[in-house]
């Protein structure tokens, strides 16, 4: 795998960046802001190390964990009435949660693939 090129980790950068961006114009309610900057934040440095360090499988799983706890995270926070921010949480979230799961199984494939090259 190559660094720089998998479009599954920009596309979590991207929504990541997006869950960020939209506090800016959506309507609040509990710890929506503070949730969606958090969780956006952390999934634009999980696509971030997962494009320069490709088939690290820890860090696809934490990109997983992370992009699940956006979409759950209008009801963590209590803001599933403030309906910008709890459909942005969910939409984002969901999208990082299937490109993440896309990511996977290569990022699987390409970490089975170095275990089991023979040192020369």
């Amino acid at each position: 795998m190559k660094k720089w090129t998998r479009w599954q980790d920009w596309a979590a950068i991207v929504v990541g960046l997006y869950a960020v961006l939209a506090t800016t114009w959506t309507t609040h309610a509990g710890a929506s802001a503070s949730l969606m900057i958090i969780f956006g934040g952390l999934l634009v440095i999980a696509g971030l190390v997962n494009l320069a360090m490709p088939g690290m499988q820890t860090m696809e799983w934490a990109q997983a964990v992370v992009a699940a706890l956006l979409f759950i995270s209008p009801w963590i926070g209590s803001y599933t009435g403030a309906s910008g921010a709890a459909w942005t949480s969910w939409i984002t979230g969901a999208i990082a949660v299937i490109v993440t799961a896309a990511a996977i199984k290569p990022s699987m494939a390409e970490h089975h693939h170095h275990r089991t090259v023979p040192l020369q």
